[in-house]
């Protein structure tokens, strides 16, 4: 503030060169915004993973029931691992279709420090080595003064390593790979897509046998793509589930004077159950059903033998009047915008944005296509599903949104100033900003930027930078900055103004004058505005636990468009330099 005067006097003689990195500034923020990743949503760390494998159809309720204790065995014994819970197939539900083929195993880690109910580091006790101290239960003593203690490894230093570890111990014969889910993240993709993946390919045709063998193709070619994670490209297997069949021989049962629904009543009674009467308990009903017991009714053999009364009261061997063949079949059919869907799920490599990996995967099957080297077969049709579409739908309300709010913030600027070109200077506070949220974004990818230590805390492990990519909170926050990003404009260019009518300067030495001086009456409260705002982002920049996942790159826009905006105290001076000088040049050639 101290060398404010001096530093405007020196701009306003080098406005060209100013104004010059002005519009360079605005082009690296141009030019960072293209190069920026998408996606639909920063993901959420739920402290949880949801590990979701798959058997083939055909494995049974005993092969899938061990293979389930077996995945819980080998997660648990990764010691980050706090608990693990599975599940194969499902409740007795409509709305659950899962079946006995696909686990979820619900994965809970421990927090990379030992935390208190706040969420909050708990320091314990160490001795002059730095080993911890124990008390006489073999228990950590708490310490403000001692240090923090880690639960993971040295070499797992994210929750991505504790996935990796996951996925090697996961790897059994028999089960297929999964891509990274959390819990609640899951559910919500499912509901909106029907997927257990955030990315991936719908296959839909008229014929299961066809769509299964595209999707292998397209698992195929898939693995091959640049940052796609091969191990978590699946197809899935949709038949191949064995099914029994009882063809009923019309002939024979004929002879027996049976019909075909009398045979059928007799085969749904024996193996599926049928309710016979009820009970009543108390204003309770309850349907009683009746079926053959399991050790009558598990083999085939066993399954001859169930006896069929005809209509002369005679008992017929079940075997005697039906074919019992194995048949293969899906194991679950579904069906979008009537067709029949399969899905092929697939996952990115770290460093990769959705939007960027699906695209590049596109372009990379339509090659293929092109060259003939995978054929789309008729009536089969494909498109890429997930996050990916939830990114384009928000991408189209983006697209109308921002355009109007940056039109309403001028709108109301013009009805302060009345003067389109005062309104223009103030507005370039926005450009100004928009450049410097993504400059910001752009250093937090930058693996040398802020890291140092300070006071015993690494400047980028204390601000959580890594790699932002553009998604719905990262416009939010953008859209917050244009909204404060004209504060500083707007106070300037209100006493330039009074300025100028108070003073009536004649000449151009008046003319720096009077921008120097409304410059000078508004600079402290420019600076305590912008102050203030920035100061306020700082926790949030900071903050961990529940929510931070989201609310950080909200922040990062709105903190490096503050910063800097701050600029915007010399741009709108100039700016009103240069038009006033301009005028008074142009007003003077004019008389002469």
């Amino acid at each position: 503030i101290h060398y404010y005067e001096k530093i405007l006097r020196f701009l306003i003689k080098i406005r060209a060169v100013f104004i010059g990195l002005l519009i360079l500034l605005l082009f690296a923020g141009y030019s960072i915004f293209k190069n920026t990743g998408q996606e639909f949503m920063p993901s959420l760390n739920e402290g949880s993973f949801l590990l979701m494998p798959t058997s083939m159809p055909h494995a049974g309720m005993e092969m899938n029931e061990a293979n389930l204790r077996l995945l819980d065995m080998s997660v648990n014994s990764i010691p980050e691992v706090e608990m693990v819970v599975g599940k194969a197939g499902r409740v007795e539900s409509s709305l659950d279709p899962a079946p006995m083929s696909m686990y979820e195993n619900i994965i809970s880690y421990k927090s990379e420090y030992k935390l208190d109910e706040n969420g909050h580091k708990i320091r314990f006790k160490v001795d002059e080595n730095g080993n911890y101290v124990y008390d006489e239960k073999d228990e950590l003593i708490p310490d403000k003064n001692g240090q923090y203690f880690r639960q993971w490894r040295d070499h797992i230093q994210s929750p991505d390593d504790i996935w990796e570890e996951i996925v090697k111990a996961t790897k059994l014969p028999g089960i297929t790979s999964a891509p990274k889910l959390q819990p609640i993240e899951t559910r919500l993709v499912m509901l909106q897509t029907g997927m257990r993946a955030p990315m991936g390919i719908k296959v839909k045709g008229n014929d299961l046998k066809t769509i299964e063998e595209f999707g292998l193709k397209l698992e195929m070619f898939l693995k091959e793509v640049d940052g796609v994670k091969a191990s978590a490209v699946f197809a899935e297997r949709i038949v191949g589930k064995p099914y029994l069949m009882l063809n009923i021989n019309r002939d024979v049962i004929s002879k027996h004077g049976l019909s075909i629904q009398e045979v059928q009543n007799q085969i749904q009674a024996a193996i599926g159950g049928m309710v016979m009467t009820s009970t009543v308990e108390g204003r309770e009903r309850y349907g009683i059903r009746v079926r053959y017991p399991l050790e009558l009714r598990n083999d085939p053999e066993k399954i001859k033998n169930i006896y069929v009364a005809s209509s002369n009261g005679t008992q017929i061997p079940l075997g005697d009047l039906v074919e019992i063949e194995y048949e293969q079949g899906p194991q679950s059919i579904k069906s979008e915008d009537g067709f029949l869907v399969g899905y092929v799920l697939f996952d990115k490599e770290d460093g990769y944005s959705e939007v960027e990996l699906v695209n590049k995967a596109q372009n990379y099957l339509n090659d293929k296509i092109e060259s003939g080297v995978l054929k789309i077969p008729n009536g089969i049709t494909y498109q890429f599903a997930g996050n990916y579409e939830q990114q384009l739908r928000a991408n189209k309300r983006l697209g109308i949104v921002i355009p109007i709010a940056l039109i309403l913030i001028f709108l109301i600027l013009y009805f302060q100033f009345k003067s389109v070109i005062t309104s223009l200077f103030v507005f370039s506070g926005v450009f100004v900003a928009f450049s410097g949220g993504f400059i910001m974004i752009w250093l937090y990818g930058q693996g040398w930027f802020m890291d140092f230590d300070f006071f015993g805390a690494n400047m980028r492990e204390l601000f959580q930078m890594d790699t932002i990519n553009l998604s719905v909170a990262v416009w939010v926050g953008f859209l917050a900055l244009f909204g404060i990003a004209t504060d500083d404009g707007v106070l300037v260019a209100t006493f330039l103004r009074d300025s100028f009518k108070d003073n009536k300067p004649k000449n151009l030495g008046e003319i720096e004058n009077a921008v120097v001086e409304g410059g000078l009456r508004r600079v402290k409260p420019a600076m305590m505005t912008t102050a203030t705002t920035i100061l306020a982002l700082l926790p949030v920049l900071t903050s961990t636990g529940k929510g931070s996942d989201i609310m950080l790159p909200m922040a990062i826009p709105s903190f490096g468009g503050m910063v800097l905006n701050m600029i915007t105290m010399f741009t709108v001076p100039v700016l009103y330099y240069t038009w006033k000088a301009g005028a008074y040049k142009w007003g003077g050639n004019r008389k002469k």
